[in-house]
């Protein structure tokens, strides 16, 4: 079971992980493939996961050598000493800042009890949810016959940076916007589905304390 290692050095590890696979082992035999168990496989038996990507969501995840480094970049995330970038592709036309500046969802957010794993916007119980956000490029999908200019199918592809980070929150940010994220079965119309897996992707992963500066670019 392969894992891309994308940097190691003696505190931690960074790997580029694909689509479709866990962060973590889940409830039952047939959720143990994770990034976890692959590492410990792979010669890394002491790697131990810092912060989480959902299942979906491909890109840069970071892993722990050790209890130890576990506590202190922890603490680094709940500091916000750790900045993270996405690049996403929604459903539909999002207009940007003209000037391609930053803007801001800022949501709060709740989990959907009754139907879980689904998240939702819950301005009285929420909590403080923000992402920031830029259009990178709008792109019409190839008119076929049976569609014409009016009706082809368009999609932005967008830079995330979430300044919190709540379960789903950029799924659930972009949902609300009304451009929800193209192969997002939990969250996106029959439309944004069609796509065979979620087009989010961890791109960017920044430790200044570290001097680490790390990029992995998305294959779609």
């Amino acid at each position: 079971m392969d894992i891309d290692i994308v940097h190691v050095d003696a505190e931690l590890i960074v790997v580029n992980k694909p689509g479709g696979l866990l962060s973590v082992p889940g409830r039952g035999p047939d959720k143990q493939d994770c990034v976890v168990h692959r590492l410990q496989a792979a010669g890394y038996p002491e790697a131990l996961v810092v912060h989480r990507l959902d299942m979906a969501t491909s890109g840069l995840l970071l892993l722990a050598r050790g209890p130890v480094a576990q506590r202190a970049l922890s603490m680094a995330f709940e500091a916000r000493q750790v900045s993270k970038r996405y690049v996403a592709v929604v459903q539909g036309r999002l207009a940007g800042d003209a000037a391609g500046g930053w803007q801001e969802i800022a949501l709060p957010l709740l989990a959907d009890w009754p139907n879980r794993p689904r998240q939702k916007v819950d301005h009285l119980n929420g909590k403080p949810s923000l992402t920031r956000w830029r259009v990178l490029d709008t792109t019409s999908s190839t008119t076929t016959p049976t569609t014409t200019p009016a009706t082809t199918p368009t999609t932005t592809r967008v830079e995330l940076a979430p300044l919190t980070g709540r379960t789903h929150q950029l799924r659930v940010h972009l949902m609300a916007l009304g451009h929800p994220i193209v192969g997002d079965a939990l969250y996106g119309p029959p439309e944004a589905t069609a796509e065979p897996r979620l087009l989010l992707h961890a791109s960017q992963l920044d430790l200044p304390d570290r001097h680490l500066s790390l990029h992995c670019p998305a294959d779609f």
